[in-house]
């Protein structure tokens, strides 16, 4: 059917605003895009590494660590497993599955203690987190980390943080969070004499 108001026909899309469509969908799939499967070994091995250790701590211990109630029990689970069978295989799978879900940074800092780690170990894990944090809380803090950092990858690292602010919003399992703290935790320690900018007053 003819259009009776020719007047009010949309207009072509000009190449400049086809190309900022372009630019935004880029965009869009770098936020939303997974991370490489290197990257989610790395993830998954240093899980099962925190699983395991949970696993053969002493069940006093375990209480002084604050853990999710559903990881608590898979842990007790796998210590009542006395032979390393199939079995306990298939369970510490299931630890490092529902590790997936909560946030590990705290429990990191619990088997720091426990392993008799110095004082400024933990604290740097504690400043790493406060660094994420204000990461997520304020774009720009990106450009102190690149001070600091001169070689980090600023277009990933951003990508990272919409990521993880999508997976706050919809409630996923935080996969690019974690992956913002590990990317962190390799700066400093290419570089160890380099400061964790603090909050400015």
């Amino acid at each position: 059917m003819l259009s009776i108001y020719p007047s009010l026909r949309t207009p072509r899309k000009s190449a400049l605003s086809a190309k900022d469509d372009n630019e935004k969908m880029n965009s869009h799939d770098e936020d939303t895009a997974p991370l490489s499967k290197t990257q989610r070994k790395h993830v998954m091995d240093e899980l099962q590494d925190l699983g395991e250790e949970l696993v053969t701590l002493s069940l006093d211990r375990i209480k002084k660590i604050s853990l999710p109630e559903n990881l608590r029990d898979a842990v007790r689970d796998a210590q009542r497993m006395t032979r390393h069978d199939e079995a306990r295989r298939r369970q510490m799978q299931y630890i490092g599955k529902i590790m997936r879900s909560v946030e590990v940074e705290p429990i990191r800092a619990a088997l720091s203690l426990v392993r008799g780690e110095s004082a400024s170990e933990t604290a740097k894990l504690h400043r790493l987190e406060h660094w994420r944090t204000r990461l997520l809380s304020d774009e720009k803090v990106l450009h102190e980390i690149a001070t600091c950092h001169p070689s980090v990858d600023l277009q990933h690292l951003r990508s990272l943080r919409r990521a993880a602010l999508k997976e706050q919003e919809q409630n996923k399992p935080p996969r690019s969070y974690r992956a913002i703290f590990q990317l962190l935790k390799e700066l400093e320690n290419e570089a160890p004499e380099t400061a964790v900018p603090e909050e400015a007053d």
